[in-house]
């Protein structure tokens, strides 16, 4: 037999016998997933109802927030909770700043870092309270900051806070949730 044959035989035998089957694999790239910074909650889906237990008709306390894939080089967190549908202004329900990076659930009436003042003049969570027929939207925003808000005094309205993020945002993440007055059918009432 002439040597060349030989060897592609050879080759041929390690080739198929040497390496496991999946092989071809250990030779692709694996490129990473990048799952975006979210924020959700147990209590509504995005774009559900919100349930009546966290509105002025129930325990007014805030829903469980659950806040996934912080940014690197997050420094703190703001959330803030509005109502566009609001038909005074984008009303603030909840303003809360210098959250821990790490947090990762908000629990159910938990005070997760500095609270600023609300449009309802408190400073503490002010759940839906809506007085017209229609179905008004409620906008949860977490936003990641590359600092901290220290210039910040208590008692800072919605307008301080978002001066002091300006140029400090990495990124944000939206739950949107959906309330309507219980004394009007959910199924009756225009968007």
């Amino acid at each position: 037999m002439n040597r060349p044959f030989i060897t592609l035989i050879l080759a041929v035998f390690v080739l198929s016998w040497g390496f496991p089957a999946t092989a071809a694999n250990d030779l692709t790239v694996e490129v990473p997933v990048i799952t975006p910074f979210t924020l959700t909650s147990p209590a509504f889906h995005n774009g559900g109802h919100i349930p009546e237990e966290y509105s002025c008709k129930g325990a007014d306390t805030n829903p469980i927030l659950w806040i996934y894939n912080t940014p690197k080089g997050t420094r703190s967190l703001v959330l803030t909770v509005r109502e566009p549908d609001n038909p005074i202004t984008n009303w603030t329900h909840w303003l809360v700043y210098n959250i821990d990076p790490g947090v990762r659930e908000i629990k159910q009436g938990a005070v997760p870092g500095t609270q600023a003042l609300n449009d309802f003049g408190n400073f503490y969570y002010g759940g839906p309270c809506t007085f017209d027929a229609k179905k008004h939207h409620f906008v949860f925003t977490m936003y990641a900051l590359n600092d901290t808000l220290d210039d910040v005094n208590e008692g800072a309205t919605m307008d301080i806070v978002e001066k002091s993020m300006r140029g400090k945002i990495i990124d944000k993440a939206v739950l949107v949730g959906i309330y309507q007055n219980p004394l009007w059918g959910q199924e009756d009432a225009p968007l």
